[in-house]
């Protein structure tokens, strides 16, 4: 798929990429894990956001761990399906945007989604592996120094760009510019989402994970 679907023109083969990736990021998996764990409306409880921090606001340590899993699930079950059918660099990239705009702007939800945290950190593990594991740790070693969700995924997002250029190099790699500035678009609006958290950190107002 290097070139087009089915003999479809790039621009054509790219739309339907990233409408695709857009509907299986807008997935709001904590919505439905929060119902059927029976803890009620998950906007109504906490921040009001569907992401595992706010489910785990509800106490549910398991509930909160599925979330987790799913919505990076779906990042990463994005960009593994596209790998297998050998989509170009600028390809994987508008998937990569496209299912973390998904989550944060859904269209079921009236655009109202989440943060796109967990599943930026699947759409990072597909599109380089070393990278993605090496966000992950940033985004945990933060989490344990300050215990703010807030700021661990600001910081890991905002070093993605650095650390896929970084393991590119590391490999021998020509510089995946495609997947950089697509990663880069994925950090500002994960950012942008954040403006809240970033005002309530400045303000020390900020919660701790786990506290409400």
């Amino acid at each position: 798929m290097s070139g087009n679907i089915a003999g479809l023109s790039l621009p054509i083969t790219i739309a339907i990429i990233t409408a695709g990736a857009y509907l299986i990021g807008s997935i709001p998996f904590g919505l439905v894990i929060a119902r059927l764990f029976g803890l009620g409306n998950l906007r109504q409880i906490g921040s009001g956001n569907i992401g595992a921090t706010n489910v785990l606001r509800t106490g549910n340590k398991l509930a909160a761990l599925l979330t987790l899993i799913c919505d990076s699930g779906k990042g990463l079950i994005i960009i593994i399906a596209l790998t297998y059918m050998m989509a170009s660099e600028i390809m994987l990239a508008a998937a990569a945007v496209a299912s973390i705009t998904g989550h944060c702007y859904p269209l079921w939800l009236r655009f109202q989604g989440g943060k796109g945290v967990a599943t930026g950190l699947g759409v990072f593990l597909g599109l380089d592996f070393m990278a993605g594991v090496l966000i992950c740790l940033t985004w945990l070693i933060v989490a344990l120094i300050f215990r703010w969700s807030s700021l661990s995924a600001i910081v890991s997002y905002l070093s993605a760009p650095l650390l896929i250029a970084l393991s590119a190099f590391w490999r021998g790699e020509e510089m995946p510019l495609a997947l950089i500035y697509g990663v880069g678009i994925m950090a500002a609006l994960a950012t942008w989402r954040h403006r809240s958290n970033i005002t309530r950190l400045i303000a020390g107002k900020e919660p701790k994970i786990g506290r409400s």
